[in-house]
């Protein structure tokens, strides 16, 4: 379909509704999820919550294909919450701090030994916090390692890559797990090793020609040393303990990631959405998902259109690529002396000069679910209608992060 078609059918859809408002788009969502299983090749997909942030949304990801399977939460609180909303097979991806939720984990884990969430661990002190947290309960905490998958060429020298695990070579791991095996209060059950220096860096960014050059080959690098490292870390851990799952990967290496044997099951979530940053990317073929759509309140001018509000920027580094995104009707862009405002956004372009008082302007956030902290409510489009309105976890009164 497009633009303009796209354009004429969110108008048929939303045209009694009020910006601002939050919506998904159930048939790309739906389309995206089964490129997605296709391209883990057989792996089951858990899904990282962190970048859908509505449990209805999550219920749906997980009823499109049984290639999806089990959530990757992002706190403790988080991974419970979910657990009494019925969801099954949760692994918290975050080292916890919180000691009453760990407290709350303990007694889960009493009354569903087996089946608990996970929490995941990186050092002593995590296993030390959270067995004082526990309170000598009478069953041990299930745990997952993280292996930092991050690419350190030059000796070491230089390090790209997220800064997450101190834990790297396979010795590391295995005297973790030895260490966790010792102790009564906890219990090995997995292991994780997230590439995201391939997974969330984009290899194909508009107008950037030497840098898509520079990050293929570094992704390239970076992979054929992770996999041989990963298997290792894999084989020295099994011989401590047995492992239910072995997790790796995300949306932007799915297919690389998938194709290693001692990866059982991939992460993937921000693909769902298909959000601005994933444009970047030569190995997706998705479509935008989710967007926001916002009025326009002013014309202060020829070819100047202004937005009520706008400015919900991305985390990461600050940059242009931390913005929002224009999307319909196409042509417009923002002024670059105002960006995306707190309480109004400029856009120019030749599309401005036909927007009048009172349209409406859709754009897309440049992450997937953190969209979803400005809204209580997602509408849910299929076909030219609004099928639902579903909260988000902000509308659940739930804000983890």
């Amino acid at each position: 379909m497009t633009d303009q078609g796209l354009y004429r059918r969110y108008e048929r859809a939303f045209g009694q509704l009020e910006p601002p408002f939050a919506y998904v788009d159930l048939d790309a969502l739906a389309a995206n999820a089964r490129a997605m299983v296709a391209m883990a090749a057989g792996k089951p997909i858990r899904v990282a919550t962190k970048s859908v942030r509505s449990a209805d949304v999550l219920r749906r990801v997980l009823a499109i294909d049984d290639g999806f399977r089990g959530l990757l939460t992002f706190t403790a609180a988080e991974s419970l919450w979910l657990a009494g909303q019925g969801f099954e097979d949760l692994v918290c991806a975050y080292p916890t701090t919180d000691r009453r939720a760990i407290a709350e984990l303990a007694d889960l884990t009493a009354a569903e030994p087996e089946t608990a969430p996970v929490l995941m661990v990186d050092s002593v002190e995590h296993l030390d916090l959270v067995e004082s947290a526990a309170g000598g309960r009478p069953e041990p905490i299930r745990v997952a390692i993280e292996v930092d998958a991050g690419w350190w060429p030059l000796g070491g020298r230089l390090k790209v890559g997220p800064k997450r695990s101190p834990v790297r070579t396979p010795e590391q791991a295995k005297a973790l797990a030895l260490e966790i095996d010792r102790r009564g209060g906890v219990r090995l059950v997995g292991l994780m090793a997230y590439e995201g220096q391939v997974a969330g860096v984009g290899d194909a960014a508009p107008g950037n020609p030497l840098k898509n050059i520079a990050v293929r080959a570094m992704q390239g690098a970076s992979m054929r040393e992770i996999a041989p490292r990963r298997a290792a870390v894999v084989a020295a851990v099994t011989e401590v303990a047995p492992l239910e799952f072995v997790n790796g990967g995300g949306t932007g290496s799915l297919e690389r990631t998938a194709a290693e044997d001692a990866v059982t099951e991939v992460a993937a979530g921000s693909g769902l959405y298909d959000p601005v940053l994933f444009d970047g990317y030569r190995s997706l073929e998705l479509r935008p998902a989710a967007g926001f759509a916002l009025a326009v309140s002013r014309r202060p001018g020829p070819g100047v259109a202004t937005l009520l509000g706008g400015g919900y920027i991305a985390s990461g580094p600050p940059g242009k690529d931390r913005l929002p995104e224009p999307f319909l009707p196409s042509g417009l862009r923002f002024d670059p002396l105002e960006g995306a405002g707190e309480v109004q956004t400029p856009v120019l372009g030749a599309a401005a000069a036909e927007l009048r008082v009172g349209d409406r302007v859709y754009l897309r956030h440049a992450k997937a679910g953190e969209l979803c902290e400005r809204f209580e409510v997602l509408h849910l489009i299929a076909g030219e209608e609004v099928v639902d309105v579903i909260p988000t976890y902000r509308g659940d009164g739930k804000t983890f992060l």
